[in-house]
Formats: structure tokens, C-alpha cells, sequence
């Protein structure tokens, strides 16, 4: 019913298993959140990729040297039972600082640092640490 909700539970599955790749439904705002991913570091990268039909998001999952998981837990905060929505102020940090909340703004999704420093609020789609 939630395909955030999906997707999220893709990649932490997928990262659980050490997977190299995820494949989730191609929608505009999985990229967006995809793309967010990639420029704070927690995955290597994304393509749409296309078979019978069918759009898909292929995410190509980060480890270390060691084989261990860049990232270390993701969440989902805000469903669409109970939408969580937080000024730019009142944003607080993940794992003490160390991870990052996903926002959807009015300027787009964006981390909860670059909206703090915009100061723009919105909804906290996830966290990620």
C-alpha cells in the first residue's frame, strides 16, 4: 500500500542479504530519494533499467573494504496513517549526527541539513544512519 514503505524495505532487505543491487518500481519520487542517497554516500549509484514493459530502479548497494553495510539501519517515519511534518528547527539529528532524514519540501526532497540551512520544513519521508 506505501511504495516509500516498499522501496525502503527493499534496500534494508537487500543490505541485510549483502546484496550488490536493489530493484524497486521506477516512480519520481524513489529517484528523488535515490539520488539523495547517492549524494550523502550511502549507496554507490542508480539506473532505470527496463524489461517487458516494466520500469524499474536498479541501486547498486555501498559496502566498506570489509564487506560491511555503509548503511547501518533505515526507517520510515512518516506514513500515510500518520504523516510526521517538522519545521526546519525542529529537525533532529539522527544518530547523533551521524545519519541523515530524508525530507519532502517545497523546493524537493532534500536532507534534513540542507533544508535546516534553507530553512525550509516538510515531511520527514525517513532516516537513514
Amino acid at each position: 500500500m506505501d511504495p516509500i514503505a516498499n522501496f525502503i524495505t527493499n534496500i534494508r532487505n537487500a543490505n541485510a542479504k549483502c546484496l550488490e543491487k536493489a530493484d524497486v518500481p521506477h516512480s519520481k519520487i524513489k529517484m528523488a530519494i535515490a539520488k539523495v542517497l547517492k549524494d550523502e554516500g550511502y549507496i554507490q549509484g542508480f539506473r532505470i533499467m527496463e524489461e517487458h514493459q516494466k520500469s524499474f530502479i536498479r541501486i547498486q548497494l555501498k559496502y566498506t573494504d570489509e564487506r560491511k553495510q555503509v548503511i547501518k539501519g533505515i526507517k520510515r517515519i512518516s506514513k500515510p496513517s500518520l504523516r510526521v511534518y517538522k519545521g526546519w528547527d525542529s529537525v533532529g539529528k539522527v544518530d547523533g549526527g551521524m545519519g541523515i532524514a530524508v525530507l519532502s519540501t517545497s523546493k524537493g526532497i532534500m536532507t534534513s541539513r540542507k533544508a535546516h540551512q534553507m530553512k525550509i520544513g516538510g515531511e520527514v519521508l525517513c532516516s537513514v544512519w
